[in-house]
């Protein structure tokens, strides 16, 4: 029997909400308070205004990545395909951001070359290693997926250290995770670009006692946390500047039924930022001159 049970009793506690319609002024939200009067901006230092038509120019500029804002602040560091912020408490990325278009997806590149190793940018004290997964049960789950990034060998490679990666359950990590990746892939055959923010959750639950309580597992000497949950945040950007269209999904660490759609892990946006402590929606705001409409219809 497939362990479905606690995603969709989290799907109908938290992603119930339909379509929601953002404008250049503020955030409109179907019988309730407007989300943007409640959430403070984050400040965005050294980020350049990106056109659209320079997102075409070149997969490799970090700025155009960062087009939409940082979800956060910390312990960034910038990759050939990729921005991420790092969390040294759990040995995993706080989020991954990467632009996926034709071009970047366009290319020779070949993982068969590709190794998983550590990155040395991190100290030794708060890296993984690939001891660390070695007969924990868990694959070394991508975050930013390896097969977004064919222009380049160096950008695929730069995917494999595992700052860039997480345990995940295995048949999560190679069927409905690895569908989701599929499908973010897809959609740029019909938006300009799709910009695609992934990143670990930890989410509680309630036991025998009635009370909730964050419990992760950790693995090997290094004791990297093992997700409870995964999100993804995806920025559909439209062509000729009609704005943009949100979809954020967050999938339980374990396996999934293959007969579940993917529009099942579909939730609002803010339980991503409530949940995870980023902030997506002030800094989109604050770049999208055409609307900006959020999916949420399971």
């Amino acid at each position: 029997m497939w362990r479905t049970g606690a995603t969709l009793v989290f799907g109908a506690g938290l992603g119930a909400a339909a379509s929601r319609l953002l404008s250049a002024g503020g955030w409109r939200e179907e019988g309730g308070a407007g989300l943007m009067s409640r959430v403070p901006v984050i400040p965005v230092p050294g980020v350049p205004t990106v056109q659209a038509s320079e997102l075409q120019v070149s997969p490799v500029s970090s700025g155009a990545v960062m087009k939409y804002g940082f979800p956060s602040l910390s312990n960034i560091k910038t990759r050939e395909s990729y921005v991420t912020s790092y969390d040294p408490r759990t040995r995993t990325a706080s989020w991954v951001i990467e632009r996926l278009n034709p071009a970047s997806l366009s290319g020779l590149s070949d993982r068969k070359y590709c190794e998983f190793k550590e990155d040395d940018s991190v100290h030794v004290f708060h890296r993984a290693t690939n001891a660390d997964y070695k007969g924990s049960g868990f694959d070394r789950g991508h975050l930013a997926a390896a097969a977004n990034h064919k222009w380049s060998q160096k950008a695929m490679d730069d995917t494999f250290y595992l700052s860039n990666v997480a345990p995940q359950n295995p048949h999560l990590n190679q069927n409905t995770w690895n569908n989701l990746e599929k499908l973010c892939r897809s959609l740029t055959k019909h938006y300009l670009n799709v910009y695609v923010c992934t990143g670990p959750l930890y989410l509680p639950r309630q036991e025998a006692d009635g009370k909730l309580y964050v419990r992760y597992q950790v693995i090997g000497r290094n004791h990297v946390a093992v997700p409870t949950h995964f999100f993804k945040v995806l920025i559909l950007e439209q062509a000729d500047g009609k704005g943009v269209e949100l979809r954020s999904y967050v999938l339980p660490n374990e396996p999934i039924s293959e007969q579940v759609p993917l529009e099942r892990f579909l939730v609002p946006i803010e339980t991503i930022e409530r949940t995870s402590g980023l902030l997506f929606v002030p800094n989109i705001m604050k770049r999208t001159a055409g609307g900006v409409r959020a999916i949420a219809d399971r």
